[in-house]
């Protein structure tokens, strides 16, 4: 699976991918092109790449060389339609000419850029100065291109002619002759060049391939220094210290708000997470998803440290991301996808990320479709997380209790626009079975209708 069809799934991985700093279209092509690893020397390959164009980057003395790269990519143009023509055994015209000609010369300029950087390893370039060559018969050394008068001895004499009759308004029978026997001759020009590029057809397009690279490798860099990312270490459990949400925190800080990092370790198997309403614990499973997309997809991750074990895929049903399908019911919608999800299970290791299953069910059936979740999912291979408000569920698994509001942390009076202000996001190991009963004591904080809550209380009671 590529990127392209990773970002239509989360919304925090498709923040992450907005947010990176791309000078071409053809980055942006190869950005979205990108794999999820799955294998680990790939993947450690690919963070190697990174580690090389971060250091690189943070290198004050390759200040000049790594403008006149980024410099390089501004100017590169997509050019996997004229290259595929070229292959085809096409005549390319005089547009399709000069792309390729200012290709080759941005190949040069960059190949010696990567070079001072230290990226060469990194970045491997072909080297087309031939094309270049053959493309500036009069050297010139620039991007510009025509057909030019070296190029077939006939030109120069028939051109000469051509603009003596046009600038003395002479025959115009002879100047239409001379017009049509250039065009000929052009022709056959464009031919014979297109003939001769073929065999650097392959070079050509690698060049173009790794100068894309090279965009997305650079961007990577620059938004692992702008939002102080971590390159994971690969290991046989998924653990996060002081993890974060790159868009919540982006939003909270233009806001001014408090924004609360979080330590989670996970294996295989289900891990159970619970907490009170309004306690972090869908923004919790969106994080970690995000994170592993962008860990397999070769970038660094928004914590202080982290632990990677590689899966094959990321799946999540998170109710308000949820489609409903053709007209069903939430419920609907969300049960199809837990089932695609076990199906998915039985084949592949993944991580997956269910937040509140069947709660929007009666609670009798609620209660014994999670039970049955937890026990076909705990003895998978793959890292599971649940989030749930059910208790009393008979379970061995993990679970772990997002600690919650906090009295002590309230400086001012409790409002609903302010009460997140006041919520511990950390988590604990939960060693109950039961859930946090908190509902009623936020309710109350807030100064809800005294007799709603005390009712409330009475029944509880009973």
């Amino acid at each position: 699976m590529k990127i392209r069809e990773l970002v239509k799934q989360d919304p925090g991985f498709q923040y992450v991918i907005d947010s990176m700093e791309l000078m071409s279209s053809a980055g942006r092509r190869a950005m979205l092109d990108t794999d999820f690893f799955v294998d680990p020397g790939a993947l450690e390959a690919e963070w190697n790449r990174s580690d090389s164009a971060i250091d690189a980057t943070l290198d004050s003395g390759n200040r000049r060389a790594y403008n006149d790269l980024r410099h390089c990519l501004m100017q590169l143009h997509d050019l996997q339609g004229t290259l595929a023509a070229l292959a085809s055994h096409t005549t390319l015209n005089e547009v399709e000419l000069f792309e390729i000609k200012n290709l080759a010369l941005l190949a040069g300029k960059a190949s010696t850029a990567i070079a001072s950087l230290g990226l060469a390893e990194a970045l491997p370039m072909p080297v087309v100065a031939d094309v270049f060559a053959l493309l500036d018969p009069d050297r010139t050394g620039i991007a510009n291109f025509y057909i030019y008068d070296s190029y077939d001895p006939r030109l120069a004499p028939l051109r000469r002619e051509l603009r003596s009759l046009q600038e003395h308004e002479g025959d115009p029978l002879r100047i239409g002759e001379l017009l049509a026997e250039q065009n000929d001759i052009q022709n056959s020009v464009c031919t014979a060049l297109s003939d001769r590029l073929l065999p650097f057809c392959h070079d050509l397009s690698t060049v173009m391939e790794q100068m894309a690279y090279a965009d997305f490798l650079l961007a990577k860099a620059e938004l692992s220094l702008r939002w102080h990312l971590v390159r994971p270490r690969l290991g046989d459990h998924t653990a996060f210290t002081a993890l974060f949400n790159p868009r919540l925190r982006d939003n909270n800080e233009r806001l001014g708000l408090r924004y609360q990092p979080v330590d989670i370790d996970v294996a295989s198997g289900v891990t159970l997470v619970t907490g009170a309403n309004m306690a972090g614990k869908t923004v919790l499973l969106k994080t970690i998803g995000t994170a592993q997309l962008m860990a397999q997809c070769g970038m660094r991750v928004p914590a202080e440290a982290a632990v990677l074990m590689p899966v094959e895929g990321v799946v999540a049903s998170i109710g308000d991301e949820q489609n409903e399908m053709n007209g069903l019911s939430s419920y609907a919608s969300e049960i199809i996808k837990i089932s695609d999800i076990l199906q998915r299970m039985r084949r592949e290791r993944l991580l997956v990320l269910i937040d509140e299953p069947a709660r929007t069910t009666n609670p009798v059936e609620g209660k014994a479709l999670v039970q049955a979740i937890i026990k076909l999912m705990e003895p998978m291979s793959s890292v599971t997380l649940i989030t749930t408000h059910y208790g009393q569920l008979g379970s061995r698994c993990r679970r772990l209790r997002v600690r919650g509001f906090v009295e002590d942390m309230a400086d001012v009076p409790l409002t609903p626009q302010n009460i997140n202000r006041f919520i511990d996001y950390s988590l604990a190991e939960d060693t109950g079975d039961d859930v946090p009963h908190e509902a009623l004591r936020i309710a109350a904080i807030l100064g809800c209708d005294e007799e709603l809550i005390s009712l409330a209380h009475s029944n509880i009671n009973q």
